[in-house]
């Protein structure tokens, strides 16, 4: 039997998507969640705890890790085929962007191209598209590229903004949507992709 398809999930922040993530496949015997590694410090994310409730320990990186290659490095001995970002903050070097062409995906909180690009991350990007008066905001998924949110979409699912919203209140709507169809997203590229 051929081994499962290893996912490595990376996280800057509660670990909310990872959760969802890990599971959807808890019970898929075609791919499993072999490695989730976080850029901040367990005292600055609630990822860990999240993960190690699930059975899996987040490993911490540092941004010299990630630029010079260590991370890359790391994950080819784990002999991962696929990394997910999720909620992950920081910039990916070119080299781990080729490493992993057509087999690494990101989430974004916004109908892209919309709202996209370097500083909108989080709570920036629903005060923003509260501020500019849009009718409907949601989550995009996309192949990761050298440029911010520019990769090709994926899969795009929306929901209605309020005239009364909050930027929390938008915050909870639209990650609802990802936590449903996130997971779902990216095991339909592993299926396409291994078909």
């Amino acid at each position: 039997m051929e081994r499962p398809v290893r996912l490595a999930i990376l996280a800057s922040g509660s670990g909310s998507n990872t959760a969802s993530i890990m599971r959807y496949f808890a019970d898929e015997e075609n791919v499993e969640v072999a490695f989730v590694g976080c850029n901040r410090p367990p005292e600055r994310a609630g990822i860990y705890e999240r993960t190690r409730a699930l059975g899996l320990e987040t490993t911490r990186f540092t941004k010299s890790d990630l630029v010079e290659g260590r991370l890359l490095e790391t994950l080819q001995n784990a002999h991962i085929d696929w990394v997910i970002l999720a909620g992950f903050l920081m910039h990916m070097p070119p080299a781990f962007v080729q490493a992993f062409t057509g087999r690494m995906l990101n989430i974004h909180p916004a109908l892209l191209p919309k709202f996209g690009g370097q500083g909108m991350y989080g709570m920036h990007v629903h005060e923003a598209v509260i501020a500019a008066g849009e009718k409907e905001s949601g989550m995009t998924v996309h192949w990761v590229t050298e440029a911010y949110d520019e990769g090709g979409i994926v899969f795009q699912a929306s929901c209605e903004v309020n005239l009364d919203d909050t930027p929390q209140d938008l915050a909870n709507r639209v990650m609802q949507l990802e936590h449903t169809y996130y997971p779902r997203t990216i095991a339909a590229c592993i299926e396409s992709v291994n078909a």
